[in-house]
């Protein structure tokens, strides 16, 4: 999807936040994607997520087979000025639906 005016209504501020805490004597560090907004923003980025979901790759001729949907949302034009650049885009691969390769499948507690 191209991005040549605001994807994102509203107000959206998403950044990482770098934690760290000691236990038990030991430095614990771990990082939080924190994504915040006004009634807006949230719904704006909702629908963006439903619009890439729902897309069918395989009838978009611009993206070759192996490729995924994707959409970059910028730093004060679509998010707020603090935010960090964000890339959302689809796990599956047109025309094979493969994942890749850095992706690791949730563990299920079933």
């Amino acid at each position: 999807m191209k991005n040549s005016k605001a994807l994102i209504s509203g107000n959206l501020d998403i950044f990482v936040s770098k934690n760290e805490d000691e236990f038990e004597g030991k430095s614990i560090k771990w990082e939080e994607v924190l994504i915040h907004g006004d009634s807006e923003g949230l719904k704006s980025f909702a629908e963006l997520l439903i619009k890439i979901a729902d897309l069918n790759q395989n009838d978009k001729i611009e993206i070759p087979i192996g490729g995924r949907e994707h959409i970059h949302l910028k730093p004060n034009l679509d998010l707020s000025k603090s935010s960090v650049e964000v890339i959302v885009g689809r796990l599956d691969a047109k025309g094979s639906n493969e994942f890749y390769k850095r992706f690791i499948e949730k563990q299920h507690n079933d």
